[in-house]
């Protein structure tokens, strides 16, 4: 792989699926002149760049010709608000009057509801606000009410019968009416036909609380007070856990009971719920957990009875099936003041509760989570429109979120429609009609012109047999295409040729309705997942794992006084730039040389327009660790890729422009080390030996140029500065000179081919690689060590089980999320210099001998926690134990400052073995490191390094060489000095 493009990567993160914004697909187009600005500056006015079209609609981008002046009209069937002159009216009708809904609406209410729309993303605030206070006095439909708020309807049993006593919502803190009386719990906005009355079984009219009027009632008691009262309560919810119990047929109005499951290992308060019709009182499901935890206490004490039937069927087979529970108070004179406290409690939670559907998702509620996260610490990078659209999210229905997330999270782009079957989504059709018209989804149907999205990405949703259909029914079955890629690229060109103009509608009758991402919608989702995890590796599955106990987090302290992004300028040049590196990444992928060329000739122009202040860090506005999340930071990534690009294509001239941009540019970086070298190594190559060691010189003194840059710039120096270039040596030539031990062993190979792994045949008979030749080599004829082979691994570990409390102490602004395995400024110098009392404090207690004692400690306390570096799984206790008995207090305390100072240059590059063995059963010992080279393997320059650091810190380091069995050795190992 390229240098550098593993790192790319791993900062591009997901990739977005939504096109190329306009300005910046021009700005690379190969007959586009390079602008000076940004592209993302200019949309800063009224969006996001990706996001500039949203001024339009709550769609932008390819949502299926939603117009940019239409009129909102309403649906006579469901009362949902759409676009007048959009294709959505035919195609939301065909859906409302196919659905097939077992509630239908009858005359009289259709002309008495009062519906409403959902709230939308509109152009103007203020528009936003109306709609607001609109939704405020109106009602939506029956299957967009499930998820809102609760009302009381209180009926007067015993006053006339040709008009109730009504109550306005939160009449519980007030009055709830006399002696006997019902109070039934249903959503705001829900219309529920054939709900009885709990007495005297007459069928009662449920209506809006906004059709009711707030009713005084003289007769009113508190709804607390008299306990002797016999109250009857009616709630609405559902039967849950269906899908664990055998498949019971059941009607409409069918009675049920309910019965205290004590014992259940899941929940002690869980409530079964029988199918009083049948013999022997099947078991049906459960109460939801959250009115159980209520109920239950009553049901034990006696204190109510309750029965119930059957409100409406689901429409999956194993749904949640609508009920009603009548809860009937009785008069109990045991501890009445417990037993009201109980009453209370349950009539407090039927106020504010929801029962009439299981609780949300994990996911959903996490995804809902994280939107209002960053919403509330990030809101100054979002516009207004922006702000509206995301916030129009919470007022979806839980099927629409659920869709939303579960489509978001799968890599698409498009999806076809009949393939989606998740459970916990109840109504498919509507959901996603309703994620169309809030602009969150695109919808691809036969109503709707294919020419504005990607025919290759439609032609991804089809199977390879549905390819070679295709292709027989045009008469192309002579062709001798197999594989997937070769199907796409005969139907693109017979597409794009005019050949099969029809191929959409092919595709389509195949399919059918497909869905996708719309473009606004993946770029502030984007956003918002970035914002929130502050990187490109960690997704929403990290709440799954911290909720199922797979990942734990460390415990530390936010303390933030500064975000990544101060201005919502910064955030569109970074999220613009990272962009580019996902075009650069992807044509990489295709091999498309002229796109990478255009990408890094926009990001050094970019790069350029830049001053060399805005690279340096200002401690008065904000640390300098968040240099990472600037444009810059980006532009530098890429152009570090592209002198990869150009040395691997020969193309000398190109990369030494880009690394003398970077370095006069990027002033305080340890990418400057690299850049240094890799320009010497390249005027080298052009010929230009006099320039090159001056490069070298320069860096060697660069303070920026650390670790086995710096040792490999000071190997070029001492070659290149033979006389008569240069006469001085200079004075760390003893120093790189340094002569360092070497052990050769000999193997018998089962193959030595360059390139490929080398395999031996162990000292037991059994392949292996040259690390465990050579431990199992120590470990016998090599003097009876114990070992292991982790590279830096085991030091990485070491580091941050002793150094705990330094990394995780409270210090300003480097914990941002509650997801972070490591304080943003590990990598940098503000590690060491903001923590140096601590640091140096936990050092001199190793120097003194106690890091074996805070080893234990660590472990015992954090087992199993995240931390960047540390590997639970990989390193034993005993072994690690082992170790720092071994290694010695003061050559530990002066390892671990070494990484706590410069933990980026110094984590990579460390002997292969680490070795240790105790002398005495006192338990004294020693330790050893070992870097092992197969045949014709190098030591780089970082390994160089270490090997001289870990010398001038007292350890025994030596390089062992494993070669094949020569025909006429008689030793197996030989020890000489190089």
């Amino acid at each position: 792989m390229l240098t550098g493009r593993e790192s790319l990567v791993r900062l591009i993160g997901r990739r977005r699926r939504s096109p190329l914004p306009a300005s910046l697909a021009a700005v690379l187009s190969p007959s586009s002149p390079f602008p000076a600005a940004s592209t993302a500056q200019a949309d800063d006015g009224g969006g996001s760049g990706e996001a500039a079209g949203a001024e339009a609609g709550p769609s932008s981008g390819g949502s299926g010709g939603v117009g940019v002046g239409a009129e909102w009209v309403s649906c006579p069937v469901c009362g949902e608000s759409i676009r007048g002159s959009d294709y959505c009216v035919n195609t939301h009708l065909d859906i409302c009057l196919t659905r097939g809904t077992k509630r239908k609406l009858t005359q009289s209410t259709l002309l008495n509801f009062r519906f409403s729309r959902k709230v939308s993303a509109e152009p103007a605030s203020n528009n936003l606000k109306n709609e607001i206070k609109t939704e405020s006095e109106k009602q939506i439909d029956e299957d967009l009410s499930r998820d809102q708020t609760f009302f009381s309807l209180d009926i007067d049993i015993e006053g006339s019968k040709a008009g109730a006593s009504v109550s306005s919502p939160g009449c519980l803190n007030g009055s709830l009416g006399i002696s006997k009386m019902i109070s039934t719990y249903v959503p705001s906005n829900t219309l529920l036909p054939n709900v009885k009355d709990a007495v005297s079984n007459v069928p009662v009219e449920h209506c809006s609380s906004s059709m009711f009027p707030t009713v005084a009632t003289s007769r009113s008691i508190d709804a607390c007070a008299d306990l002797n009262s016999s109250t009857i309560i009616a709630v609405d919810t559902v039967i849950v856990g269906r899908r664990f119990h055998e498949n019971i047929e059941l009607r409409e109005d069918a009675g049920i009971t309910f019965q205290r499951d004590p014992q259940n290992a899941k929940d002690s308060d869980a409530i079964k719920v029988l199918y009083a019709a049948s013999e022997c009182e099947e078991m049906l499901g459960y109460l939801p957990r959250e009115l159980a935890k209520v109920l239950a206490p009553l049901m034990d004490r006696k204190y109510v009875e309750c029965e119930g039937y059957v409100v409406g069927l689901p429409e999956q087979q194993l749904g949640n099936v609508p009920i009603q529970i009548t809860v009937q108070k009785y008069q109990r004179n045991d501890d009445p003041k417990y037993l009201q406290s109980l009453w209370e409690k349950f009539i407090s939670t039927i106020k504010s509760g929801n029962f009439q559907r299981p609780t949300s998702a994990r996911y959903q509620k996490n995804f809902n989570l994280m939107i209002s996260d960053v919403i509330a610490n990030h809101t100054h990078v979002f516009s207004d429109i922006e702000k509206s659209f995301l916030a129009s999210f919470k007022s979806l229905s839980d099927d629409g979120q659920c869709l939303f997330v579960r489509i978001y999270t799968r890599k698409g782009p498009w999806f076809r429609k009949s393939t989606i079957l998740y459970r916990e989504i109840l109504d498919l059709e509507h959901a996603a009609m309703e994620l169309k018209l809030a602009g969150y989804i695109d919808m691809l149907s036969c109503t709707v012109d294919p020419s504005e999205y990607d025919m290759k990405e439609i032609l991804d949703v089809l199977s390879v047999p549905e390819m070679k259909e295709i292709l027989k029914e045009l008469q192309k079955d002579n062709t001798t295409c197999t594989r997937r890629h070769e199907l796409v690229c005969t139907l693109l060109s017979l597409y794009h040729n005019g050949t099969c103009t029809s191929l959409p509608k092919r595709i389509l009758n195949l399919t059918g309705t497909c869905i996708r991402i719309s473009k606004m919608a993946d770029e502030l989702l984007w956003r918002i997942q970035r914002l929130f995890f502050l990187n490109g590796d960690q997704d929403l599955s990290s709440f799954l794992l911290v909720e199922f106990g797979v990942v734990k987090f460390p415990d530390y302290a936010c303390s933030i006084s500064h975000r990544p992004f101060q201005e919502r300028s910064d955030l569109l040049e970074y999220e613009e730039a990272i962009r580019v590196a996902q075009v650069m990444d992807e044509s990489l992928d295709n091999n498309n040389m002229d796109l990478v060329t255009r990408c890094i000739d926009l990001s050094e122009n970019r790069l350029c327009a830049m001053s060399k202040q805005e690279n340096a860090t200002s401690p008065e506005h904000s640390p300098s660790f968040f240099s990472c999340f600037s444009s810059s930071w980006v532009y530098s990534k890429i152009l570090t890729l592209g002198v990869s690009v150009y040395e691997r294509d020969r193309r000398y001239e190109d990369a030494i422009r880009i690394l003398k941009i970077l370095l006069s540019k990027i002033a305080c970086d340890r990418r400057r080390g690299y850049w240094t070298l890799r320009l010497s190594v390249d005027l080298e190559h052009m010929g230009r030996p006099n320039e090159s060691l001056s490069i070298a010189e320069g860096g060697v003194i660069d303070p920026w140029v650390r670790a086995g840059s710096k040792f490999a710039l000071q190997r070029r120096v001492l070659r290149l500065s033979k006389p008569p270039r240069r006469w001085k040596i200079p004075s760390y030539a003893d120093y790189v000179r340094r002569n360092i031990k070497e052990v050769n062993i000999e193997g018998r190979p089962l193959n030595c081919e360059t390139g490929a792994k080398n395999l031996f045949y162990g000292y037991d008979g059994e392949l292996c690689g040259v690390e465990q030749l050579a431990l199992q080599y120590y470990a016998d004829e090599g003097g009876g060590w114990q070992g292991t082979h982790s590279e830096g691994g085991i030091w990485m570990t070491i580091f941050g089980l002793l150094m705990w409390g330094v990394m995780f102490s409270d210090i300003q602004d480097v914990f941002q999320s509650k997801f972070q395995m490591a304080p943003l400024d590990l990598e940098t110098d503000d590690f060491y210099k903001s923590r140096k009392d601590l640091a140096e404090s936990q050092l001199k207690k190793i120097q003194d001998g106690m890091a074996e004692e805070m080893l234990i400690s660590s472990w015992e306390l954090h087992q199993g926690t995240s931390c960047h570096g540390v590997n639970w799984d990989r390193h034993s206790l005993t072994d690690l134990r082992a170790v720092v008995a071994c290694i010695g207090g003061h050559r530990l305390a002066l390892l671990l400052r070494h990484l706590a100072i410069d933990y980026r240059s110094w984590s990579s590059g460390m002997p292969d073995l680490l070795l240790w063995r105790f002398l005495d059963e006192r338990g004294g010992g020693e330790a050893k490191l070992v870097e092992v080279k197969g045949p014709r393997d190098q030591l780089s320059e970082q390994q160089r390094a270490w090997i001289l650091v870990l010398m001038d810190f007292g350890f025994d380091v030596e390089v062992c060489k494993v070669s094949p069995v020569a025909k006429r050795s008689s030793s197996l190992s030989k020890l000489h000095l190089v």
